[in-house]
């Protein structure tokens, strides 16, 4: 599963040829959640609160680009690193 960003001690993966809805995977320590690119929400998981508003925030910014990906990892495609939140 392709890391696709770091920022802040968490990193974003996408896994290829994942199920719908369009999401990605992201770690914090031992806390891991799924995050919907289209509704920037949290499908599942847990992580504190702090980290949940750094990545909902990162996927709002970078909606259009993580889109992209994710027809990539679709297509078994390389994915494209996306710039982190600084």
């Amino acid at each position: 599963m392709p890391v696709i960003s770091r920022f802040y001690g968490i990193e974003i993966l996408m896994y290829y040829e994942d199920h719908n809805p369009p999401h990605f995977h992201a770690r914090y320590g031992e806390y891991k959640v799924l995050v919907d690119i289209k509704k920037a929400r949290v499908l599942e998981g847990h992580m504190p609160s702090q980290q949940i508003k750094l990545i909902l925030a990162w996927t709002i910014i970078h909606g259009e680009e993580l889109i992209r990906d994710w027809e990539l990892a679709k297509m078994m495609e390389e994915l494209e690193k996306i710039e982190p939140l600084r």
